[in-house]
């Protein structure tokens, strides 16, 4: 089975622009069906933006046109070509032409503006700078600090747009599951004081008022 690139944002969009079942959906996408359930309830991937399997190349029109047909039909996905570019390959440290490194301030100080889910460590692998750098910009101590202002890094020319796409799908999937467990871990509030506990502090109460 091929895998899908970007399953959860492949799942969101065939979710808002199909008619097909939770199942069909979710074993296109590699999912569990209540995880697309939680996609169109909007309690999953809230933050993710659809990824249109069709236009990247991942299945064609007769494929979906059949599965929305019946309900028991199950998709075949294609190879896409998107996918050979963000396969996970170690690469040699970004280098980035003298020209481009001034701009450097800026797509880090956009990163801080627009997606503070996405770490300093990435935004460093990502622009070939550093952490001592990125807290400067944070924190308007860079030398530059006057004339940084936030712009797409893509716009720059310092990375691609598939690898912005999917840097940002992965922090914010990321969050999403942090967030989850947080909430997990929070105590529903605070519980009754039992009856005899209360009964006792009105008791101490009408006893002074005598």
């Amino acid at each position: 089975m091929t895998d899908i690139l970007m399953p959860k944002a492949t799942a969101v969009w065939l979710v808002d622009n199909s008619s097909m079942t939770f199942e069909q959906i979710a074993e296109f996408c590699g999912l569990h069906p209540l995880e697309v359930k939680g996609i169109a309830d909007g309690e999953v991937a809230r933050d993710i933006r659809g990824a249109d399997p069709i236009t990247n190349g991942q299945l064609t029109r007769e494929e979906l046109d059949a599965a929305q047909a019946n309900p028991k039909y199950r998709m075949k996905a294609q190879k896409s070509r998107h996918a050979e570019l963000l396969t996970p390959a170690k690469k040699a440290p970004r280098y980035t032409p003298v020209s481009r490194r001034q701009d450097r301030p800026d797509a880090i100080a956009w990163f801080v503006r627009n997606h503070p889910e996405i770490t300093d460590a990435q935004i460093a692998k990502t622009l070939g700078t550093t952490k001592s750098t990125i807290d400067q910009v944070r924190n308007r101590t860079h030398w530059n600090a006057t004339n940084v202002k936030p712009v797409d890094p893509v716009s720059l020319g310092l990375v691609g747009q598939l690898e912005l796409d999917a840097l940002v799908q992965k922090a914010a999937e990321k969050k999403a599951r942090d967030d989850a467990k947080r909430r997990a871990a929070e105590p529903e509030g605070e519980s009754l004081r039992p009856a005899g506990e209360a009964d006792g502090s009105v008791a101490v109460l009408d006893a002074e008022a005598r």
